[in-house]
């Protein structure tokens, strides 16, 4: 079992015959992780989401939440497929939004760690999540950062309730059931190579007022309304 497009695509590359049930973000065809999402074709099959495209929508979300909202800062693998692309859709959006994206490119934790600690006051009003398993891996380090002094927009409820001001994305328990299912049937005896590519629409919006009032921040309710939980 394999989380992320680029853990996905390294567990690939280091074997040869055992089976991998993926979840991947990005377009796992285009990636070379399946021939198809009908047919497979090969020992990867799984679980699409939407985790790399959704960068645009989390940034109109904050700007609405945010009204001053005017630099968002955000860090990535450069190396990372999805993250690259995932970059690219929230710099096409930020333009379109009138806002900077700071782009801050770090090829290791050592590296995360000592870019968010190098962030000045006004240096960024809030932080922006984008498709990179690595900065995921470390959001406790990140909403510690960025608690009581800017806005995180991130990707999944979790981490909402331990401080982010608000998460839209998909939900892990649901794309765990969605796995497991698959991990199930290929050790049962299924082929990969027959078995179709899922993939999972649902998005959820979540929104935390605790952290909004540490702000200093109002939500309209235009907003709260959308949301699909707000954490009070």
């Amino acid at each position: 079992m394999a989380i992320t497009t680029s853990v996905t695509l390294a567990a690939k590359r280091a074997t040869k015959n055992v089976p991998i049930v993926f979840y991947a973000g990005t377009d796992p065809v285009s990636t070379g992780l399946v021939e198809s999402f009908r047919k497979p074709g090969g020992r990867l099959t799984g679980i699409h989401g939407q985790s790399t495209g959704l960068a645009a929508k989390r940034l109109e979300l904050l700007k609405e939440m945010v009204p001053r909202l005017r630099r968002v800062v955000t860090f990535y693998r450069p190396d990372s497929p999805a993250a690259q692309e995932s970059v690219k859709i929230a710099r096409d959006a930020a333009r379109r939004l009138k806002l900077e994206l700071v782009e801050r490119p770090v090829a290791s934790v050592e590296e995360l760690r000592a870019g968010l600690r190098a962030l000045q006051p006004g240096e960024a009003d809030a932080l922006l999540y984008v498709a990179d398993v690595m900065v995921a891996s470390q959001m406790e380090l990140i909403l510690e950062s960025a608690r009581a002094k800017r806005p995180t927009m991130v990707q999944e409820r979790g981490s909402v309730a331990k401080g982010a001001l608000a998460a839209y994305g998909e939900s892990f328990y649901t794309i765990g059931r969605h796995s497991a299912k698959y991990v199930q049937r290929v050790l049962l005896g299924a082929d990969p190579a027959g078995l179709p590519v899922e993939q999972v629409d649902r998005l959820y919006f979540v929104i935390n007022l605790k952290t909004a009032k540490a702000l200093g921040l109002t939500i309209p309710r235009s907003v709260l309304a959308r949301a699909d939980e707000v954490m009070e």
